[in-house]
């Protein structure tokens, strides 16, 4: 199997999501729903041409170019204006708010290896002039991960992994794939399908998304009832770091002292640049079976959703929506949600061979039955197949009219979950009120386990011209409701910036400083993401 790497992919929208030619305004039923929501439709804002955009930051200086081009080639390094603004940060509300300025903060240069030898090579340039590194996979990262911090640096590098893609190897017999990390999810797919397998990850970011992206972020994508999460799937991995490379995962398991590998799901590019993913794959389903079900309110559909999980029915995609957001949902596909608007709908999938498949779906249908849910119509399950990747097209469309949309997510057990989701509600309730904001709060469940299960938070609020400082304040009294309701401060969008000040009171004080001594050892210079995960950390000097 080839090892070349793969340069084609496109470009999502600087000032938005995704590809630039899937855009699109609001939909009529989306703004009935906002002028019931705020009283209001507004009228269109779009965000500036990107060639209208000044970049306050510098590109670097011409001495340091020179130093990257010779050990990567001056191809592969660029200082341009659109290509620098490409790289200024992820995808989350505020990233877009910024975006939306006439003045943008980016990186200095962008620079594209082509080989592990030289990412190892950039990082010893970086090292040696006083350079930032953040490691830049699909762009589609939401906590702040991909700012371009420099920290007590002179500037920042991208270190773009796209030319690092590609099929590496496939055992068929241990059903292991390795793969370059700038491999995007669906090149991934497509190229294990030549094979007859898949990896089944499907976040929401799949389209654009990295598999080194989804390591560093720990994801967790819709087919995680059947397949785990991301961190699961990987038996191995490839990293450089400024100190050296390691190579991780040498058998299914191991007692070889504390598994190394564990430490770098999560690492958010702060320790290393991850260049080569090993998954656990399975061969393509002969079936997809989908499901759908209604309940009289949340509590009882959590309660449904409690019971598959822990007798292990199986199936691969278990999702609930609430009161609310059933209602905002189905009202986008027509006449169905007319009779489900006052409850509660699950989504049910289950894939595989098909006389295993058929059976696990038997036995999921008698515990939803039992748990007093009612079958719905099944198009309702695949509208929602056809459209999950849609949904950020449509927050772009909203922002472009002045209304606020975001996302946040958390998770806890079972016991605490409906505890949790008040409390959460109730801090972005009272925040967004204090704010003068009429609003809209949406609630799933989607990634469940037998002793817990994640909330998913969409809110919709009228927070004014300039809503980033509002939201600040809401989102700080939301983090501080999660973990005083003793939840998670994040079950997969990760740390990066935005929930840096809150990682101690998770973890620990004895946790961050293990996080720094391993960062200390791996990246004494400190220029691997400034600013990520553990928040403004300096070089360590003698003795630390």
């Amino acid at each position: 199997m080839s090892t070349e790497p793969q340069h084609e992919r496109i470009d999502m929208r600087w000032s938005g999501w995704g590809d630039p030619g899937a855009a699109h305004g609001l939909p009529g039923g989306v703004k009935l729903l906002l002028t019931a929501v705020l009283g209001r439709s507004p009228a269109a804002r779009p965000a500036p041409d990107i060639a209208e955009v000044t970049v306050t930051t510098p590109p670097l200086d011409d001495a340091d170019v020179a130093a990257l081009a010779a050990v990567v080639g001056s191809r592969q390094v660029d200082t341009g204006h659109e290509t620098r603004i490409l790289h200024a940060g992820g995808k989350s509300t505020p990233d877009l708010l910024r975006r939306r300025r006439a003045e943008q903060v980016a990186p200095g240069v962008v620079v594209l290896p082509g080989s592990e030898d030289e990412v190892a090579a950039v990082l010893a340039v970086a090292g040696e002039r006083g350079l930032a590194v953040v490691p830049f996979g699909g762009g589609t990262a939401v906590t702040g991960g991909l700012e371009p911090d420099a920290g007590a640096h002179r500037g920042v590098v991208s270190l773009d992994l796209r030319w690092l893609a590609g099929l590496v190897t496939l055992d068929a017999t241990a059903q292991e794939a390795t793969l370059w990390a700038g491999t995007t999810a669906p090149a991934a797919e497509s190229a294990l399908d030549e094979h007859g397998f898949e990896l089944g990850h499907f976040p929401q970011s799949f389209e654009f998304a990295t598999l080194g992206g989804f390591a560093a972020m720990r994801s967790s994508g819709q087919n995680s009832a059947g397949h785990g999460r991301f961190d699961a799937m990987v038996t191995g991995l490839r990293v450089v770091t400024p100190t050296g490379v390691l190579d991780l995962g040498r058998a299914p398991g191991s007692a070889a002292g504390p598994d190394l590998l564990r430490w770098f799901l999560g690492s958010e590019g702060t320790f290393g640049v991850i260049t080569q993913v090993r998954v656990r794959v399975h061969p393509t389903p002969e079936v997809r079976l989908f499901d759908a079900w209604t309940f009289g309110d949340f509590v009882t559909g959590t309660d449904a959703l409690r019971r598959v999980a822990q007798l292990g029915t199986g199936p691969t995609v278990l999702r609930l929506s609430d009161e609310d957001e059933t209602a905002v949902s189905l009202a986008q596909v027509g006449s169905i949600g007319k009779a489900l608007a006052r409850g509660c709908s699950a989504i049910v999938l289950h894939e595989g061979p098909d006389g295993a498949a058929q059976s696990r779906r038997e036995a999921t249908t008698r515990v939803l039955r039992e748990a007093g849910g009612k079958p719905a119509a099944e198009k309702l399950a695949v509208s929602w197949d056809h459209g999950r990747f849609k949904a950020p097209y449509l927050r772009d469309a909203l922002l472009d009219h002045g209304v606020f949309c975001e996302t946040l997510e958390t998770a806890t057990t079972w016991s605490n979950l409906h505890a949790l989701k008040a409390a959460v509600t109730e801090a972005l309730t009272d925040g967004l009120a204090q704010e003068g904001a009429r609003n809209r709060i949406l609630c799933h469940i989607s990634h469940v386990y037998p002793t817990g299960a994640s909330l998913y938070f969409t809110v919709i609020a009228g927070l004014g011209a300039d809503p980033l400082e509002p939201w600040g304040r809401v989102k700080h009294r939301v983090n501080d409701a999660i973990l005083a309701a003793g939840a998670t401060i994040s079950h997969h969008h990760g740390i990066g910036t935005d929930h840096a000040p809150w990682l101690e009171q998770e973890i620990g004080e004895v946790g961050v400083r293990m996080l720094r001594a391993v960062k200390a050892e791996l990246d004494p210079a400190g220029i691997m993401n400034p600013g990520a995960l553990l928040g403004p950390v300096g070089p360590a000097g003698p003795g630390d």
